[in-house]
């Protein structure tokens, strides 16, 4: 089983690789990188590792779509 099944299938995850970030996003890792850069999307430093708090991906489609609302 690789790291996107188990984050399939366990969804008590409380950090997510950039990579499962960007599934979740639909969108490919350099993007992702490039948003956790510019401080749009949430991570944090777990050691040499960088997370993504899981529900970040959706605050920041959350952001996202009140931006668009209120333009």
């Amino acid at each position: 089983m690789d790291t996107a099944d188990i984050a399939a299938v366990d969804s008590t995850l409380v950090l997510l690789t950039v990579e499962e970030a960007a599934r979740r996003l639909r969108i490919g890792r350099t993007t992702c990188y490039g948003l956790i850069r510019s401080g749009e999307l949430e991570s944090i430093d777990v050691g040499r590792l960088r997370r993504v708090p899981a529900d970040a991906p959706a605050a920041y489609l959350a952001r996202r779509r009140a931006a668009k609302r209120a333009a």
